[in-house]
């Protein structure tokens, strides 16, 4: 994002008229004590009688000219600050969707609801509302005290000094609000964050009985929030009244003072009456002073918070000189991987195979081996820390990301899906090229179509946010019709099938089986969906401890025949020691594990 004066310079044509029409509504406004005061020397106590009319025209003209001015003035100010702020909201968005994973790992996401929507609406009314405002103020009295100085510049200083008080209180009081502001956008993104967790966990909060405790700890971030605004509300409240009774006392100091100088004969009645009138005048500009910071110190703290979203950088890079393959066909190389977070915990050790086009190969381990982190090292959502990986022979470093990751086709274990159709849901991999007919072809394959087609709206059927609605199962089957329909050269099955039924299971693995030419990566608990692989590897704590097909590894008796042995009952065990039919056994015993799971 750039800096906010390069937004505002883009509107500066805007800005530009907007000012000149300001400075003609302010300087047509004060002139009418002018015009008061030729009235009242010229014609009340001079007696000319015939310059009446035209002082009432020019009271006219300054109406109407200060009606239009102050309308295309504000039409201006609002039209180039909604500008500005829609482009710095759209890139606030686009540079937080730049970023990598590893930062939304730290960053909550109503922490950043409250920087793309809260923050940029301060701003966008600083730079609209208020920012018209602080400009009109400054140009009203500057205007004001040059009259007044022309007029009598001993009676001027009166409201000079009074401006200059004012104005310090107003600084002192923005350099306490200040604070304040920063404590109140980081509380409110913490609120934020607390609603949006709730509300989304909902049905997990219903049923561990946790509404009481998750309702205490929004009422804590309220309370918080509350505090912060009221000290907010005191600061203002014990120097606003100081400000107020300044204004208050301006035009009376200023009536007493300026009467002794007409009683003495050193200043006219109509000068008298235009000064008190341009005191009152400017006791608006003093009133606003207060209001005016409140609203500026919001704005400003608002400011820094986006400018330190931004100043955020991706850890993962393009590489200037990106690799850009005519077709990628596959093939998948990972040469001694080994991957540690920033912290400096170690994820993935030495980590080495390689898959050929059109080929299967399924990752196997208990949980936090290491099996997810594979797949989002492919997908570059993080970065090797050691050796390399490649897809067609080019390190996924040098591969454009746009062409890396539109390459592959992932089903994630924790399923995704938007408050949209089903149909777009499905089409969201490649909305533009995937047709209505390759909806349907990718929901049967996935058995979508199942249950869909019972819906009165079928794939117009709108569901609801994260797919609330739908049970887990159907959930996962339209996330596997998404990465069908996008018909990549790979496919990554992330433990994806692990809420689908032992039937629905068995036809989505015999669609996979017929996929030519798609390298597919399965990772997975269950033997079943690794059975048929080309490669199998078992990891534990991070590192490659078995590798090989389903019949090499069963015969060396390792963490893969123990996996097994745990998933099967005795009774296959020994059929499969006695040589006899093994795929037999293992899909009847399959389902009558998986039965006796609930899956």
């Amino acid at each position: 994002m750039q800096k906010i004066g390069k937004y505002i310079w883009r509107q500066k044509w805007r800005y530009l008229f907007g000012i000149i029409c300001l400075l003609c509504s302010v300087g047509l406004d004060l002139t009418a004590p002018v015009i008061t005061k030729h009235i009242v020397d010229d014609v009340i106590v001079g007696g000319k009688i015939e310059l009446l009319k035209y002082l009432l025209l020019g009271y006219l003209i300054v109406g109407l000219g200060r009606f239009v001015f102050q309308y295309t003035k504000e039409y201006n100010f609002d039209i180039a600050g909604s500008k500005v702020a829609v482009d710095i909201r759209r890139d606030v968005f686009n540079h937080i969707q730049g970023l990598s994973t590893e930062f939304f790992e730290k960053t909550g996401t109503g922490e950043l609801m409250a920087r793309v929507k809260d923050d940029v609406d301060r701003i966008w009314d600083g730079l609209t509302y208020v920012g018209m405002l602080l400009i009109e103020v400054t140009v009203h009295t500057i205007i004001i005290l040059t009259y007044m100085f022309a007029f009598s510049w001993k009676l001027a200083i009166i409201p000079t000094v009074a401006m200059i008080i004012c104005g310090a209180i107003a600084i002192f009081m923005e350099k306490k609000l200040d604070k304040v502001y920063e404590e109140i956008s980081e509380e409110n993104a913490t609120l934020t964050t607390v609603a949006e967790e709730n509300l989304a966990g909902v049905r997990t909060i219903k049923a561990f009985a946790r509404e009481k405790f998750e309702i205490e700890k929004f009422l804590k971030h309220n309370s918080r929030y509350y505090e912060l605004n009221m000290k907010q509300s005191k600061v203002f409240v014990r120097y606003y009244p100081y400000l107020s009774v300044i204004t208050k006392i301006l035009p009376l100091v200023t009536l007493l003072v300026g009467g002794y100088e007409h009683i003495y004969g050193t200043l006219s009645l109509g000068t008298l009456t235009a000064f008190i009138e341009y005191s009152n005048n400017i006791i608006w500009p003093m009133e606003m002073l207060g209001w005016l910071t409140n609203s500026a110190s919001s704005a400003i703290a608002s400011s820094r918070k986006i400018k330190k979203l931004t100043d955020e950088k991706p850890t993962v890079l393009e590489s200037s000189e990106p690799v850009q393959l005519e077709k990628i066909e596959g093939n998948i190389k990972f040469e001694n991987v080994s991957f540690h977070k920033s912290d400096g915990y170690e994820i993935l050790k030495n980590i080495d195979f390689e898959v050929k086009p059109g080929e299967t190969i399924g990752i196997m381990g208990a949980t936090g081996a290491g099996k997810s982190s594979i797949v989002h090292l492919l997908q570059r959502l993080y970065d090797v820390t050691g050796g390399r990986i490649l897809i067609d022979g080019v390190e996924v470093k040098e591969l454009p990301l746009k062409q890396l990751r539109e390459s592959i086709a992932v089903v994630m274990q924790d399923v995704f899906l938007f408050s949209d159709t089903i149909s777009e849901n499905i089409k969201f991999g490649k909305k533009k090229s995937v047709s209505d007919e390759m909806v349907r072809m990718a929901a049967r394959d996935a058995a979508v179509s199942d249950f869909v087609e019972r819906f009165d709206d079928e794939y117009d059927t709108v569901i609801g946010e994260r797919g609330v609605g739908l049970s887990g199962g159907q959930k996962q089957r339209i996330s596997i019709a998404r990465a069908l329909a996008k018909k990549c050269p790979i496919l990554v099955m992330d433990d994806s099938t692990s809420a689908l039924d032992t039937e629905t299971e068995k036809k989505i693995e015999h669609i996979l089986n017929e996929l030519k030419g798609t390298t597919k990566i399965i990772v997975a608990h269950r033997i079943s969906a690794v059975r048929n692989a080309n490669l199998i590897i078992v990891l534990e704590n991070g590192e490659v401890k078995e590798k090989g097909t389903h019949t090499e590894l069963m015969t060396k008796k390792g963490l893969y025949y123990e996996t097994y042995t745990v998933q099967y009952d005795s009774e296959t065990e020994e059929n499969y020691a006695a040589g006899e039919n093994e795929e037999t056994n293992d899909d009847q015993v399959t389902g009558e594990y998986e039965t006796a799971d609930g899956e």
